[in-house]
This record gives C-alpha cells, sequence and structure tokens, in this order.
C-alpha cells in the first residue's frame, strides 16, 4: 500500500473545504487587523498536507496564511490562554475540548482526516518486522534508542501498547521523548533507531521510512479537524 498517496490524498481533498472557513476567518479578523492575512494555528500531524496545500489556499481566499505549528495539547494550552488567531486545526479530542470551553465554533467545524501511528526507521537501515504485536515488541526490545513526542498526540496510545506488551521497563532508559516536530529527525540523524508517531509525520522527513503501521490490535487513529 501507498501510504504516503493515501494519507495526503485524503488530507489534501478534505483540507480544501477550509478554503471557506479561511475567507469567513478573514472577515472576522480583517476589520481589527486591517490586514489580509489569517493567522493559523495547526497540529503537526498534518503539517506535509497543510503546507502543500498552502499556495492554493492562499490563491482561493485571496490572503496570506501565517502558520504556526505545533502539537495539539501545545496549541490546545495557547487558546485556552488567550493567544488570538483565526483558524485552529487539532485533534478531534482537542477541538471537542475547545469548542466546550467555547474558544472554536462547533458550526463552522470541518472534519478533514484521520491518520494512524506508524514506526519509521533509519534510511538504509534494516526495516524491522512491525506487523505483529510480537514483531513490533521484538523491535522495540533490540532498538538502542527509541524516539516519540513527549506531548504528541500519539503518546497515550504508544503508552497503552508498551504495557500492553509488558516492556514498560526496559524501553524506560533508551526512549527519548522528544520537543514538538523533532521525533523522526532524531531518526534521520541516528540519535534513535526507531520513531513511533503519526504516519503523516514520519513520510515527509528525508533520511526516514515508514517500517509500517502499527499492528491492528496495537493501532489508534488520530482525527483532526479546522474550526475558527
Amino acid at each position: 500500500m501507498d501510504y504516503q498517496l493515501t494519507i495526503r490524498g485524503d488530507v489534501m481533498r478534505k483540507l480544501s473545504t477550509t478554503v471557506s472557513i479561511l475567507v469567513a476567518a478573514l472577515g472576522l479578523g480583517a476589520a481589527s487587523a486591517q490586514a489580509a492575512e489569517i493567522r493559523v494555528l495547526a497540529s503537526n500531524g498534518i503539517k506535509a498536507a497543510i503546507e502543500e496545500l498552502k499556495p492554493q489556499l492562499e490563491q482561493a481566499s485571496g490572503s496570506t496564511l501565517s502558520i504556526d505549528f505545533n502539537t495539539a495539547a501545545t496549541l490546545r494550552e495557547r487558546i485556552e490562554k488567550g493567544e488570538a488567531f483565526d483558524v485552529a486545526i487539532l485533534t478531534d479530542d482537542a477541538t471537542d475540548a475547545l469548542i466546550k470551553a467555547g474558544k472554536l465554533s462547533p458550526m463552522m467545524r470541518t472534519r478533514l482526516a484521520r491518520v494512524g501511528i506508524g514506526v519509521g526507521f533509519r534510511k538504509g537501515a534494516a526495516k524491522p518486522d512491525v506487523r505483529t504485536a510480537a514483531g513490533i515488541k521484538q523491535a522495540l526490545l533490540s532498538a538502542k534508542a527509541i524516539a516519540y513526542t513527549g506531548n504528541g498526540a500519539s503518546r497515550p496510545a504508544i503508552d497503552t501498547m508498551i504495557e500492553r506488551l509488558g516492556i514498560a521497563k526496559a524501553l524506560q532508559p533508551k526512549s527519548h521523548l522528544t520537543a514538538a516536530g523533532a521525533a523522526p529527525a532524531s531518526v534521520a540523524t541516528g540519535e534513535s533507531d526507531l520513531v513511533l508517531t503519526l504516519i503523516s509525520e514520519i513520510l515527509p522527513e528525508p533520511g526516514v521510512e515508514l517500517a509500517g503501521p502499527l499492528p491492528s490490535d496495537c493501532q489508534n487513529y488520530i482525527g483532526f479537524s479546522a474550526s475558527p
């Protein structure tokens, strides 16, 4: 399966619907800001797709997009503290919480895509077998260092999988909890052998290849939504 085409294609098709949201946000923000700029707070989980679609969105809206990427958890906290923005593109969980808090519009919410968690390895290294729970357990135990994002949307599912596999204690000294967006790069530089994160974050990283998604009995899908 070509995961890159599947994920990118799905996100790109659905993300195109945010053009109307961005235009609406500009209409709301232009009166106060007096500038044709739309400020977007977006999760790293769909960074590649948003960056690829950015020129199309700018052309359709006639506006400039100022996009700030980070983890959904960090962006949610910033929005809760009152940071100004026009559109937020976050995980469904973060969007739900911010709608409940009155920080995002439920009427203009657009569900974009859902992305699974995968395993990445350094290009040129031996490809680990992650097709089964037994296979991924062995791959993780054999790795010298493993990277995943400290407050990433995928971390709860990763922690749950590691606990279920009974290897939490063994992995603790070699788990490298990175800052936002840095986990795949740590594999590319050789700092870590494997990365556990959303497949959409593994695919664009130079020097890193996708070993495969987590096995079905370990998998968890993260949904993304856009809302002003």
